[in-house]
């Protein structure tokens, strides 16, 4: 098939989306795809060969991708303007089959606050959060006990991140107060969330209707924790596969990652992060539906170390986005 690979973006995780966008197109051309590669660059403008891409739905972005022979997108764009639905919403309308969740999936993964009160709603097991910036916040943030993650919503790759280890004034005041305020500076949705002790163990999930999941791995970061230095620098963690939690974490790991995949209305794709305990209590932390996507990100590993080669898994995204519309025309709205 030939396929559009998107990479780049408008939000802060540019580079990092270029450098899966190129991995990506290496795996497909590996396993026999034609690809048209095209950039997203940071004020949102398409360009494919430096040729720009028009997104006039109705005779620009469908026009374009047909005369260029597509028949599958591939977004590999991370953070927002790319993996909250944006993108998906433009290809929809454009009626090009893609690789990964819908609109409301990314959308509703992208949000933390969002994917939260789906999940509490479900009787997901997670952390305690609260949303900060609403009536009461400080108070029920106290009573989340320190210390405390502050975090942007919509935001991924440990942007905006602040852990605040105990009550007290920082180097301006209140240090959770500045903290919200870093935070809010990337999103006007802040997410304060309670600590866990537990081990960070990932697992990555593949398919649509009834989804595989991969051997979990417990990320061990050079680092005071899991920071975008220590995500995207050589040697900044190491991933230990299968995650040293007995079979039956490795199990609950499995069996919560496809669960909480189907709650939030994936598809493709999703790489589910957890805290298992020291009592195996497994708390979901997120799920993120564009995980980083070189050969050697933590989705693609985990799916290598589960049997699936990095060429092998971008062929089967790319066929599982087919079998998707294909499932989807069936139905008329």
């Amino acid at each position: 098939m030939r396929v559009a690979v998107l990479s780049g973006g408008r939000s802060s995780e540019h580079g990092v989306s270029l450098n899966s966008g190129a991995a990506v197109a290496a795996g497909l051309g590996q396993a026999g795809h034609e690809v048209v590669e095209i950039r997203i660059g940071r004020g949102g403008e398409w360009t494919t060969d430096g040729e720009p891409v028009s997104l006039v739905p109705a005779g620009g972005l469908a026009a374009q991708l047909s005369d260029l022979g597509v028949e599958v997108a591939f977004p590999v764009l991370h953070g927002p303007f790319g993996e909250d639905g944006v993108t998906q919403g433009a290809l929809e309308t454009a009626g090009i089959p893609y690789v990964g969740s819908d609109v409301l999936g990314s959308a509703v993964c992208m949000d933390k606050l969002t994917l939260k009160a789906l999940c509490g709603f479900h009787g997901v097991p997670q952390v305690g959060f609260v949303q900060a910036l609403t009536p009461g916040w400080q108070e029920r943030a106290a009573g989340l006990g320190y210390p405390l993650w502050v975090k942007p919503s919509r935001l991924g790759s440990s942007v905006g991140i602040t852990k605040v280890e105990q009550p007290g004034p920082g180097s301006g005041g209140d240090e959770l107060e500045e903290a919200v305020a870093a935070a809010a500076a990337h999103d006007p949705r802040v997410i304060i969330e309670a600590n866990s002790s537990g081990r960070e163990v990932e697992c990555s999930v593949l398919g649509n209707q009834d989804p595989d999941t991969s051997l979990p791995g417990e990320i061990l970061a050079d680092a005071d924790w899991y920071d975008f230095e220590a995500k995207y620098t050589d040697g900044g963690m190491d991933l230990a596969v299968p995650a040293p939690i007995g079979e039956d974490g490795i199990a609950e790991v499995r069996e919560m990652a496809a669960k909480v995949f189907g709650l939030a209305g994936c598809s493709g794709l999703a790489r589910c992060d957890f805290f298992v305990e020291d009592d195996g209590t497994v708390l979901l932390n997120e799920i993120n539906t564009i995980p980083g996507f070189t050969a050697t990100s933590v989705y693609s590993k985990l799916w290598e170390a589960s049997g699936l080669a990095y060429p092998d898994l971008c062929d089967r995204l790319v066929r599982l986005a087919v079998e998707r519309q294909e499932a989807e025309s069936r139905h008329s709205f």
